[in-house]
């Protein structure tokens, strides 16, 4: 059995998952899933479809981004995925989602932040989901995945990827991401949910303020913060 089939059989059942999830259109998105240990990701194949995928399909890259064991290309968002597990994966970090799912989209396109308006965001986000700037002219033309890892990060310079595990690349879509396979795709349907209701309040009423801040600690602070008590406890 290969070393790598761990990593490779979640990341398999990961974008298997996706795929059913609703979330992605053809062959758009992927997914990922690191070794931290290892210090090498499987991820994604680039344009192949999801139906047809295997755990062997997958490919493994170390995070310097050199290929260490897989006969297929990788998603061509590949070095984007690299450039946040490097930052990322101290956090706790081990699985990327990228998807262009619809509403989600339509927040990335606009260039607005997510505001949290109630209580179902405020159980995933600890305040609004961030968007990036606009990528310039020479970060498109240069090595342009690995640059939107940059933007991600410039954005994320003071925020937490454990309280905000999503962002809105400007004019791209969403990444998501989560400590699992499984975390990290309900991390990105929870998102698209979100950004769905978010369009039909705005829609309903333009003015529609956030939620109060007691409200958001209290909605994410009993899922996430220290004194947690929302779900069984951890055995």
């Amino acid at each position: 059995m290969s070393r790598f089939a761990a990593i490779r059989e979640e990341c398999c059942e990961g974008n298997r998952q996706l795929a059913k999830s609703g979330l992605v259109d053809l062959t758009f998105g992927n997914l990922s899933v690191l070794d931290e240990t290892s210090g090498v990701f499987a991820i994604k194949p680039s344009g192949m479809d999801y139906a047809a995928l295997r755990p062997a399909d997958m490919v493994v890259l170390d995070l310097e981004g050199h290929i260490v064991d897989g006969a297929l290309r990788p998603s061509s968002d590949t070095p984007t995925h690299r450039r946040l597990f490097q930052a990322f994966a101290k956090d706790g970090v081990r699985s990327i989602v990228h998807t262009h799912s619809r509403a989600a989209v339509a927040f990335a396109q606009a260039g607005i932040d997510l505001l949290c308006l109630g209580t179902t965001h405020a159980d995933y986000f600890y305040g609004p989901v961030p968007v990036t700037r606009t990528m310039t002219p020479d970060e498109v033309g240069g090595k342009y995945e690995w640059e939107t890892g940059n933007v991600i990060l410039e954005r994320f310079a003071g925020l937490s990827p454990v309280n905000f595990p999503a962002v809105f690349v400007r004019n791209h879509g969403p990444f998501a991401w989560g400590a699992s396979a499984a975390k990290a795709l309900e991390t990105a349907l929870a998102l698209e949910a979100i950004a769905d209701m978010a369009l039909k309040t705005l829609a309903l009423n333009p003015a529609a303020a956030g939620a109060p801040q007691h409200l958001l600690d209290k909605h994410f602070l009993r899922k996430h913060g220290a004194t947690a008590y929302y779900g069984q406890p951890k055995t």
